[in-house]
């Protein structure tokens, strides 16, 4: 590898939505995140609808759901 054109790697702290923590090695010093592991659906069992960025009312518009 060719010296002085990466980034520093070092310890990372990620930050959920949910409140959960997680230290991580990254070439950020901070990452936040809306889903974890301990929130999200498929880990957790439960069902939980998430809307992106209004994706839902988009479609409905789109194709005229009402």
């Amino acid at each position: 590898m060719k010296k002085e054109i990466h980034p520093p790697y070092a310890k990372t702290t990620i930050t959920c939505a949910c409140g959960s923590t997680y230290e991580v090695g990254s070439t950020r010093k901070e990452l936040k995140v809306e889903i974890c592991s301990h929130c999200h659906p498929f880990f957790t069992g439960k069902q939980k609808f998430v809307d992106t960025g209004g994706r839902v009312e988009r479609f409905k518009r789109k194709y005229g759901m009402q």
